[in-house]
């Protein structure tokens, strides 16, 4: 069996000391893990402390001494002791030599979708040489250009949305009257008619839902992958900036990019950059959305320049983009139909955000009463074919007369049939 302090000399050349010997051991430097190779820090190299605990432990009283020794000389060393030979002096060149650490190193990058978001962003740091926002930047544009089929096609749902609006406002006006009233097989009647008109022009409204289902996993995975970034922080990206921002881990010191974000978004919902929606039954969707960006200003104005570097550009290229799928020669490429100007009169009419909520109230309360009625209905039903028969009838012929109405029977009710409805 070796001995233990074989042991602790395989412990510290496992964690790399270029200067190991059998002397250091026996001085109690590598047990400690204070070689020569430390530069006479405490402790140099704490991995090798670490693992040559074991070792240590395993010395009995007459190893102590030496060990106490070496600890006592390499740390307070002697006021004339002399520099550590480098072996020549370091040039600026070998210093701008050293690799740049990955993020696999630092715990980054995996195959998750925020994993291959950072993987892009190092793969256009570390191979294009970009810096670290200009990765940013050209990450975001890839990204929204994938994207960029899709938005055409919501472009192309929303014109046709737009084109069939008065006939689908009024089919969907008639089912709302025939829920109101309680008319089961007109409501039905409308919903058919609705359903066929729609399919025989191609048109669905819940296919407008489909840019942002996809834009938001992209969003939130760019998010957390530089959040994680400038949390840890890379290294690199406390100088990767630009002006005013030039450490991309923290916040934005003249809150610049926070307002021009808030600004941009504002824009955007206002121009509908996105879907191309601009019809009157959104008004009230897009009256919520101007306060939006006002209310969670104080919660991202804190964010890393890094996010807000992503968070503007993806902005900016939106509204590139619906500046440019505003011009008719585009649309016609893109095969986009044109949008018709209708008559305001067969449109419904706008209502204001209180307005509207007091019509969903309102509507709310006689859905909630059709079903109540449905429900004592369907009770009554369900008692009369379990139960006695009950009379729906002022006379029964099978009694006799003065049988039922003699001068000791009750009163008949005016309306018998009451018993059975309630």
């Amino acid at each position: 069996m070796a001995p233990d302090w074989q042991h602790t000399a395989r412990a510290h050349k496992k964690h790399g000391c270029a200067r190991f010997g059998g002397t250091c051991v026996e001085g109690g430097r590598a047990a400690l893990g204070l070689c020569a190779a430390g530069g006479g820090a405490f402790p140099a190299n704490m991995a090798a402390s670490a693992a040559a605990r074991r070792g240590w432990r395993r010395l009995g009283p007459p190893e102590l001494a030496p060990l106490l020794r070496g600890l006592h000389t390499q740390v307070l060393p002697p006021a004339a002791a002399s520099a550590p030979d480098l072996g020549g002096a370091v040039t600026g060149g070998e210093l701008a030599e050293v690799p740049e650490l990955g993020l696999a190193e630092l715990g980054l990058g995996s195959y998750t979708p925020v994993g291959l978001i950072q993987n892009l962003l190092e793969f256009l740091h570390t191979d294009l040489g970009l810096p670290w926002w200009g990765a940013i930047v050209a990450g975001t544009v890839a990204a929204r250009c994938l994207v960029f089929p899709l938005i055409v096609k919501g472009q192309r749902e929303a014109a046709k949305l737009n084109n069939h609006l008065p006939e689908i406002t009024r089919l969907t006006q008639c089912m709302q009257d025939a829920k109101r009233s309680g008319n089961q097989f007109k409501f039905s009647k409308s919903y058919s008619e609705l359903s066929l008109y729609q399919k025989a022009h191609d048109v669905n409204p819940m296919r407008g839902f489909l840019v942002p289902l996809v834009q938001a996993p992209i969003f939130i995975s760019f998010f957390i992958a530089l959040r994680e970034m400038a949390a840890l922080p890379v290294p690199s990206m406390q100088s990767g900036g630009l002006a005013w921002f030039v450490d991309l881990t923290v916040a934005d010191p003249l809150y610049v990019l926070p307002l021009v974000v808030t600004g941009t978004m504002w824009l955007i919902l206002e121009l509908g950059a996105e879907s191309g929606v601009d019809n009157p039954n959104l008004k009230v969707m897009k009256t919520v959305f101007r306060v939006m960006p006002l209310v969670i200003l104080p919660l991202t104005i804190s964010f890393p320049t890094a996010v807000f570097t992503y968070w503007l550009t993806s902005n900016l290229f939106s509204l590139a983009q619906v500046g440019l799928l505003r011009v008719p020669a585009v649309r016609a490429r893109l095969r986009i139909p044109s949008r018709v100007q209708h008559d305001p009169a067969l449109l419904p009419p706008r209502q204001g955000f209180v307005q509207s909520l007091r019509a969903g109230w309102k509507d709310a309360q006689l859905a909630q009463q059709l079903q109540e009625r449905e429900r004592r209905v369907k009770n009554h039903l369900a008692l009369a074919a379990k139960g006695p028969l009950r009379q729906t009838f002022s006379h029964n012929p099978l009694q006799q007369e003065g049988g039922a109405g003699g001068p000791g029977s009750s009163p008949r009710p005016k309306r018998p049939w009451q018993d059975t409805l309630g």
